[in-house]
């Protein structure tokens, strides 16, 4: 297997080189796959799954043009949607050190280190992150830097929770920066619109706290309709995760709770937020551990249990997740 990758990967570099200054900078593949179980009331359920198997692709156009290709390669490509199974397929013009434009498939900017994190990276969502219809969308993004290390883009590409074929769109406001060294930030004000034309605004805090070996997150989210009785903290979510590094090993943990007030419906009783539905709350919790054996990100076991307060089950996975390099420009070969 690797060696076909490796000759499909120096095919594909071979012609890319044609291109003067065309070049492809690494090419790696990561996999996660995992063994579920889940009890409730005297009932027990297991199975061996595969989560995700991902092709990564970066490389420059020119000096100033730059690529990024993210595929899924177990994720099912829909008539509809053709690019349903494509991450990242975005090219970026550094048109300045402090501008530049982001055009193609790339994440949609809500911010918050639960979405931001790479899914291959998160054993369980909320119900926020679970009901976005996509996380990925074909948009323009333009980001200025005015100091190093602070990011602010604007954003304008599909809804995040409408189908993809919908005519429905999302404007963002992103800050991906610090306060501190020890303060990073991810956050956002989003626009978004429903299938319905609806619109809502999010409020998006993400808050990363780094304290030597134990690393916290904090999302804050406050969801909020113009005519919604109250603007502010009465349709929210509050996520919670902490990770001890220890050597080779992280302990993890991470809760949320969310909650969208009854009252925050139109005067026929629809529920204005598509997310969590008016009258509804939703608590989640778990805990984990981590363990690299050859101590860097090549190879990770895992082991994590979580649970919610809508099923009441309990959910233990227990996995692996690898990843090798294809090519890297650098040394000229795979690892």
């Amino acid at each position: 297997m690797k060696r076909l990758l490796l000759v499909l990967a120096a095919s594909f570099v071979g012609a890319l080189a044609l291109a003067q200054q065309t070049h492809v900078d690494e090419i790696w593949i990561d996999t996660r796959a995992s063994f579920h179980q889940d009890w409730t009331d005297g009932g027990y359920n297991s199975h061996f799954q595969g989560d995700y198997l991902n092709l990564h692709i970066k490389g420059q156009l020119t000096d100033r043009l730059s690529f990024r290709i993210r595929q899924r390669l177990n994720k099912k490509i829909d008539d509809q949607n053709p690019f349903n199974a494509t991450d990242f397929l975005w090219l970026r013009w550094q048109a300045a050190p402090f501008f530049s434009l982001t055009l193609g498939k790339q994440p949609i900017y809500i911010g918050g280190y639960e979405i931001d994190s790479a899914p291959i990276d998160v054993y369980y969502y909320g119900a926020f992150s679970n009901h976005l219809l996509q996380y990925y969308a074909f948009g323009a993004t333009a980001t200025f830097t005015p100091f190093e290390g602070q990011d602010i883009s604007l954003q304008f590409c599909p809804s995040p929770i409408s189908p993809a074929k919908q005519n429905a769109y999302t404007y963002n406001l992103y800050w991906n920066g610090h306060v501190w060294p020890w303060w990073k930030t991810t956050w956002s004000y989003n626009f978004v619109e429903d299938e319905r034309k609806w619109k809502m605004n999010w409020i998006v805090l993400g808050n990363k706290f780094l304290m030597g070996p134990l690393v916290v997150d904090v999302d804050l989210i406050n969801r909020a309709h113009f005519d919604q009785p109250h603007f502010f903290f009465t349709d929210w979510t509050v996520i919670g995760k902490a990770i001890l590094s220890l050597g080779k090993w992280n302990l993890c943990t991470k809760v949320g709770y969310e909650k969208n007030d009854a009252e925050n419906v139109d005067a026929a009783g629809n529920t204005y937020d598509l997310v969590l539905p008016a009258g509804n709350d939703y608590f989640y919790y778990g805990a984990g551990v981590e363990w690299f054996p050859l101590g860097g990100d090549h190879l990770r076991l895992h082991a994590v249990w979580f649970r919610d307060n809508h099923d009441n089950v309990h959910n233990v996975d227990l996995g692996i997740t690898w990843r090798f390099t294809v090519y890297n420009r650098r040394s000229g070969s795979a690892d």
